[in-house]
């Protein structure tokens, strides 16, 4: 049963996304772009370049230059989903690289993310605003995702007879199916929505914003 989590199950589940992942962004292109009828007045290479990095450059977003801490919560945070999902590769295909560094690594990234997690959830469940704004599918992804980051951080010990072991490549395999179809899957629209934002604004020449204006 192990061996059947640690592979075929987990490739099955992969293929599954890819399938739903790409029947989405053949909707998503089947619309038509659109065009802008108004003079050029900037340089739209620049900005689409600055649109796709300004996630790594926060001192650029109004929101996080405000909240700082809600920037370095959203890296650390899918620093540890990056984590997660790797180490469930690794461990079956390259067990090898699972050296006591690279274990003690995963484990610090996925605590940390565990933390924000509850934190997430914590918001979620107790704050008005966003206890207005929440769909049952926020309450039961962020759920998953702490309970999934919990299993992970004992299955990292690489102790196959540890109940956290099976269960935490059962609930990757959950998670990669389960993700397309909920509001998790919003990322699959980043790079579209990155690419028309500064499209449209450094057309405009008001995108990226110039300094001392």
């Amino acid at each position: 049963m192990l061996e059947l989590l640690t592979h075929e199950i987990q490739y099955v589940a992969l293929s599954i996304m890819a399938l739903v992942y790409i029947i989405k962004i053949i909707w998503i292109m089947s619309f038509k772009p659109m065009k802008e009828r108004t003079p050029g007045r900037g340089m739209e290479t620049k900005a689409i370049t600055a649109s796709f990095f300004c996630i790594f450059m926060p001192w650029t977003m109004e929101s996080t230059t405000k909240k700082w801490y809600k920037w370095l919560e959203f890296a650390f945070f899918h620093i540890g989903i990056a984590v997660v999902i790797l180490a469930s590769f690794m461990i079956p295909e390259a067990p090898g690289a699972m050296i006591p560094f690279v274990i003690f690594v995963f484990k610090i990234s996925i605590a940390i993310a565990f933390a924000i997690g509850l934190i997430r959830l914590g918001r979620r469940l107790f704050s008005p605003v966003n206890k207005l704004i929440s769909h049952p599918d926020d309450y039961f992804s962020i759920s998953m995702m702490v309970i999934w980051f919990f299993v992970a951080f004992y299955a990292m010990d690489m102790n196959e007879n540890h109940w956290a072991f099976p269960a935490y490549f059962a609930m990757t395999a959950l998670g990669i199916i389960y993700v397309p179809f909920s509001k998790m899957s919003h990322y699959i629209l980043w790079p579209f929505s990155r690419y028309y934002f500064g499209k449209h604004f450094g057309h405009r020449g008001t995108y990226p914003k110039v300094r001392g204006y």
